[in-house]
């Protein structure tokens, strides 16, 4: 045994007490690094309350509440002054701040927007690595006007990465969102690798409370979207499962079957649906899950024809998982195809009794080979036949007026100066030959003078009106027509003693193809359903306007027009007005 006494690295030999004061050194050492593994425990603990954050958050008011609650923890945890979080804005590549952010302004937060490649944020934000800053503004990436705006002394940033991982915790995808900062570790002291991993934990548990919150509000968003649209649309929707249990009806819908609207769902059909035609439709497809359209009327007092469209979703097994129900209203397209035909069959009408005249009366002057007619009656003739090519030609060129206005091509005017008096007194000469049962007055006053006006289109006017007046008084009596000076414009009255208008049709007369004469108190006048609507447009072309003054069923109607006496300054006056 030697008795040599063990040498220390430099070479002094160690004496028992220089052996226990190096005991006691590494008693010391073990229980600062004992001190430090409990912080870091506790840190953690304390990192775990994170957990308190809830994981899903569904409004942006909870996602800010989250946050402040998130950015309070992290200066805790990590002892730091400021803590702010950026996203990444793709439309601009841009990454700007998320509030709220500790101890940033609103205003500073404003003027912290970063390119996505540049500074210590796009870096990190490119990179997906975290960068400490204990050097303040001699960092090389740092931007030195946020720094000096935040008053920077040092900082840590990390990415905010959406992680994803397997049953097994390993990490399948990951995507950067954006960065955390944190700024000016407290009691002046650098940042360590420990608060770089502690805050790294944050910032994931960060990206997913915020990544999570994108996502819901965007559903929400959409799904706001999709039930606005859904009980905005005028298309009646039902939805209902394979035993009958109501998921959806629409306020069109609820309507239709004259329902309140409300949350229906989760009820049974047959307490939400009234009986009849509905209901017949949605067990007859429930019974049998084809694909089906049909036509059905509800309502009594006012009938609505509805094109019914019914469809099946399929689960996985082949069953019916829902049958949707779709009710189109086709009331007015039913109303206007009707009254087409009936159109079509009134100008055939039209068209025929003049061309019939024409033929008889030519026929009977080609037959003539004795001259049984005298130059009188032939003459006569003549002028039945040029009469009849006059109404002809009227309704071919209502009939192209039509075509030009449905086709957006307009009236083109050309205007000349116009004698009132002259004008009106043809007119009503013209169709006075028309009929004897019927007196017709003219009221111009004397010194009207000249308007500027086409021609052609106010001989069509008035023709309409005077016409009218004339057919809807089929047992005659006073047709008159005064016309009255407005100073800038003329007013035209044509009153008759006829059936007049039912209320019900007063608001819709100057529609293409409407016809009165289907209320049984017209005893069987028709008309071809555009000469007042013709006279409207012609009217407008003239930057004037029609409309029914008075009607009183039995007694007769007052339409009445108003003309400028320069429609080219009132139209240009009417544009810039409007």
């Amino acid at each position: 045994m030697s008795d040599t006494a063990p040498q220390n690295s430099e070479g002094e030999r160690e004496t028992p007490q220089s052996l226990r004061r190096e005991l006691e050194r590494y008693r010391l050492v073990v229980r600062d690094l004992q001190a430090r593994i409990k912080g870091l425990e506790d840190d953690l603990a304390t990192a775990t309350t994170m957990a308190e954050v809830p994981s899903v958050v569904v409004t942006q008011p909870e996602l800010r509440n989250t946050l402040a609650r998130l950015v309070n923890k992290v200066a805790m945890i990590v002892q730091t002054e400021k803590v702010m979080i950026m996203l990444h804005q793709p439309e601009t590549d841009c990454l700007t701040v998320l509030p709220p952010a500790l101890g940033v302004t609103e205003e500073q937060a404003n003027q912290l927007t970063v390119p996505a490649d540049e500074g210590i944020s796009g870096w990190v934000f490119k990179h997906g690595e975290p960068v400490v800053n204990n050097e303040a503004l001699n960092h090389p990436l740092i931007i030195k006007e946020h720094a000096a705006l935040l008053r920077v002394h040092n900082s840590i940033c990390v990415p905010l990465a959406i992680k994803q991982r397997d049953e097994e915790e390993r990490l399948v995808d990951e995507r950067t969102i954006g960065v955390m900062h944190v700024f000016n570790k407290r009691h002046e002291q650098d940042f360590s690798d420990d608060d770089v991993r502690l805050l790294q934990m944050l910032a994931e548990q960060a990206a997913a409370v915020i990544s999570n919150a994108q996502v819901y509000m965007q559903l929400s968003e959409e799904k706001e979207q999709l039930q606005d649209a859904f009980e905005s649309i005028h298309v009646g929707v039902i939805v209902v499962d394979r035993n009958g249990v109501v998921g959806l009806v629409n306020p069109a819908a609820c309507e239709m079957m004259g329902i309140p609207y409300q949350a229906y769902d989760g009820q049974p059909m047959d307490e939400v649906v009234p009986e009849g035609e509905v209901r017949r439709l949605l067990s007859e497809a429930l019974s049998h899950p084809e694909e089906r359209t049909t036509e059905i009327t509800l309502g009594a007092e006012e009938p609505h024809i509805y094109q019914a469209q019914t469809t099946t979703m399929t689960a996985q097994d082949g069953e019916i998982d829902n049958l949707v129900a779709i009710f189109y209203d086709i009331t007015e397209i039913r109303r206007v195809e009707r009254m087409k035909t009936h159109f079509v069959s009134t100008v055939s009408h039209e068209l025929r009794t003049p061309l019939t005249s024409i033929k008889g009366f030519v026929a009977t002057l080609l037959e003539d080979q004795e001259g049984m007619y005298d130059k009188e009656t032939q003459h006569e003739f003549l002028l039945i036949i040029d009469e009849e090519c006059d109404r002809l030609t009227r309704l071919i060129s209502d009939l192209l007026n039509v075509s030009r206005i449905e086709s957006g091509r307009g009236l083109e005017l050309n205007l000349s100066d116009v004698d009132l008096q002259d004008l009106v007194e043809h007119v009503a000469h013209s169709q006075q030959g028309y009929t004897r049962n019927h007196e017709l007055i003219v009221e111009v006053p004397e010194g009207l003078g000249t308007i500027r006006a086409d021609t052609d289109k106010l001989v069509q006017i008035l023709d309409n009106l005077i016409s009218n007046a004339v057919k809807y008084s089929p047992e005659g009596g006073t047709v008159s027509v005064i016309a009255t000076d407005e100073g800038d414009s003329i007013r035209i009255d044509v009153t008759d003693e006829g059936m007049g208008i039912p209320e019900r049709h007063r608001d819709r007369i100057f529609e293409r193809f409407h016809q009165v004469d289907d209320d049984v108190d017209h005893k069987g006048v028709s008309g071809t359903g555009i000469g007042l609507y013709l006279v409207q447009h012609l009217a407008q072309a003239h930057g004037g306007r029609a409309w029914l003054a008075h009607s009183e069923v039995g007694r007769g109607s007052t339409f009445s027009l108003r003309l400028p006496k320069d429609p080219e300054a009132a139209i240009a006056s009417h544009s810039e007005g409007g």
